[in-house]
């Protein structure tokens, strides 16, 4: 196991050194892509396809939809998709060991092309660049994440396709999320919180810039750090799933999203990440390249698809 180095920021690195056709400038950014992963699991990432012109549009389209009635984003609710695609209203989601729910709603969408047996997708009619600018982004960050994944397969010593087949038409999910404004700030109950401390659940997570500060990551000391992005990166997580598969030797870890100063508390967050799921039949049984005797291995043996029903029960999504 390697020593963690205590980080008071999140490694910066640039996706078109991969890209570059350089094989040293394509090695350089695989093993700071690694060490970020083993250290810290997570990292920020320039050159990464999407435009500042298509995040403006896509949150201008998000903050639409959201600030429509309640009575409106129901409609687009539909519980026996347990969270799966559409909307997901207030305090439906519970972190995993919580008791309270999280204070936030979010819309969902996935696969545009849906293999059989997998959920359509649900677009608000009132807000129809809402349907244009999410599956753009989609489409962008599905490809993004394929390289991220090709470069990860390189640094676990495993070929560069390894993940191709088994995040090809895989349960990716894009979530537009709102957390809402809290109007009356001295009757919110105690350990309610925007996003409570957790992981999650897919192999990597990309994220753009959020409106406003709160995401904060747990360093291996104890210390929550602030996790920010400038203007020309978005943010790489490693997600449980790829923590299972590499016996946690790239880390998935523990994040959160605090609740603003109380000056700020009647005012919106909105975030938008892309959690890069795998087929349902990928087996995420530990690596034999990382188990060792120093290293025993930790997980049981599982599917992506048993391991993301465990964790959709856990959060309240599924019953």
């Amino acid at each position: 196991m390697t020593q963690d180095i205590l980080l008071d920021e999140i490694p910066s690195v640039d996706l078109a050194e991969f890209t570059s056709g350089d094989p040293a400038k394509k090695e350089k950014f695989v093993q700071e892509l690694g060490a970020s992963f083993q250290n810290i699991g997570f990292v920020a990432v320039k050159n990464h396809g999407l435009s500042d012109e298509l995040r403006n549009k896509l949150y201008e389209a998000v903050q639409k939809f959201f600030y429509q009635t309640d009575e409106l984003k129901t409609k687009y609710e539909f519980p026996e998709l347990s969270g799966q695609r559409g909307y997901i209203g207030k305090n439906k989601e519970t972190a995993k060991g919580y008791k309270k729910p999280d204070l936030k709603e979010f819309y969902h969408v996935g696969q545009l092309n849906p293999r059989e047996g997998m959920p359509e997708n649900i677009f608000p009619a009132e807000v129809p660049e809402f349907e244009i600018y999410t599956k753009e982004t989609f489409q962008i960050f599905e490809n993004t994440g394929r390289t991220l994944l090709q470069a990860i397969a390189l640094f676990l010593n495993l070929p560069e396709t390894y993940f191709e087949d088994k995040v090809y038409q895989g349960d990716s999910i894009l979530r537009a999320l709102h957390y809402f404004p809290i109007e009356n700030p001295e009757l919110l109950e105690e350990g309610a919180v925007r996003a409570a401390a957790h992981g999650d659940i897919n192999l990597i997570t990309l994220l753009m810039g959020a409106s406003a500060e709160g995401l904060e990551v747990l360093r291996s000391d104890g210390k929550w750090i602030a996790v920010t992005a400038l203007p020309n990166q978005i943010i790489i997580n490693v997600g449980d799933m790829l923590d299972r598969l590499t016996n946690h030797n790239l880390k998935s870890t523990i994040h959160r999203v605090v609740n603003p100063p109380l000056e700020k508390m009647k005012t919106s967050r909105f975030s938008i990440p892309f959690f890069m799921h795998p087929r349902a039949e990928m087996d995420l049984t530990c690596l034999e390249s990382c188990v060792s005797t120093e290293n025993p291995k930790i997980y049981v043996d599982m599917t992506a698809g048993e391991f993301l029903d465990e964790r959709l029960r856990e959060l309240g999504l599924k019953k």
